[in-house]
């Protein structure tokens, strides 16, 4: 008791907004529980799980997200993060200063801001079209023919910083004498790369890589300020559609339903990358 009791209020704080709010959410994705309409709710089973696979747009939702998850987290902020860390690292004082505070700008920005500045970017009367223009080259409208790579872009401008700073941390932790030994073998600079950097940094990865997926499984403000999982539905990734069903379509238990299909999902990457890193050199 003694031990367990400087905890209590902690232990009560868990379970009354965390603990209980997931169980209560996990109760409703087995009800038709409405917003507006029927007066009550029932239990309804397995039906809204089933509903969500024999729907198409739950279908393309699910792609869309793999899709947006893939190019904006895995291979943008990944690759991005630790290009400009290596960068910076060879880079001089002046110039480490400026470029980090130009990428961590974007970083701590809120998201509906950042999101309206892309959206500005992007637009049909927007920054790139302009650009486009002053170099004689063809414009369109991204955010109605390529919206889903649009609001990748956006979300690598605005999140690169987070993986540069973990890349940053762990180069600096790679031993000097470790660099030379390579260089004197006469291992050129991508087998440095591939040989030594990236296997001694390699828990850095994997803990970049599993942050960086589920906050990208989540991304809902960027996307929805951007382009409202438009037109149509062809940026609607499962955040998107699952708003959508719970408060736009007013059926929260449907929509609770794909909140945890989409916890589902999260769980699964976060089992691979702890796979991944648990795996020795």
């Amino acid at each position: 008791m003694a031990r367990w009791l400087p905890v209590t209020p902690a232990v009560v704080l868990l379970v009354l907004f965390l603990a209980g709010p997931i169980g209560y959410c996990v109760w409703i994705a087995f009800t038709d529980t409405q917003l507006t309409g029927a007066s009550g709710s029932s239990f309804v089973g397995l039906d809204n799980f089933r509903r969500a696979f024999g729907d198409d747009d739950f279908r393309n939702a699910v792609v869309l997200t793999l899709v947006f998850t893939f190019l904006s987290s895995i291979v943008g902020q990944n690759t991005l993060g630790l290009a400009l860390a290596g960068l910076m690292r060879a880079a001089s004082r002046p110039v480490r200063t400026v470029a980090g505070a130009v990428v961590i700008t974007s970083w701590v920005l809120p998201e509906i801001v950042a999101a309206f500045l892309l959206y500005a970017f992007f637009r049909r009367e927007g920054t790139l079209n302009v650009i486009l223009h002053w170099l004689h080259l063809p414009s369109q409208n991204w955010l109605f023919t390529l919206p889903i790579l649009a609001v990748s872009f956006a979300n690598v401008w605005r999140g690169t910083a987070f993986s540069m700073l973990i890349y940053s941390a762990a180069l600096s932790e790679i031993p000097q004498d470790i660099k030379e030994a390579a260089e004197v073998d006469g291992a050129s600079g991508p087998r440095r790369l591939w040989h030594v950097t990236l296997p001694m940094i390699r828990r850095s990865i994997g803990t970049n890589l599993m942050l960086n997926t589920l906050s990208t499984l989540s991304v809902f403000g960027l996307i929805w300020a951007m382009t409202r999982g438009g037109p149509g539905n062809r940026s609607q990734t499962l955040p998107v559609f699952m708003y959508d069903q719970a408060f736009v379509n007013s059926l929260i238990g449907y929509g609770t339903a794909v909140a945890l299909l989409l916890l589902l999902v999260g769980a699964l990457f976060s089992v691979v990358y702890l796979r991944l890193m648990k795996v020795e050199v």
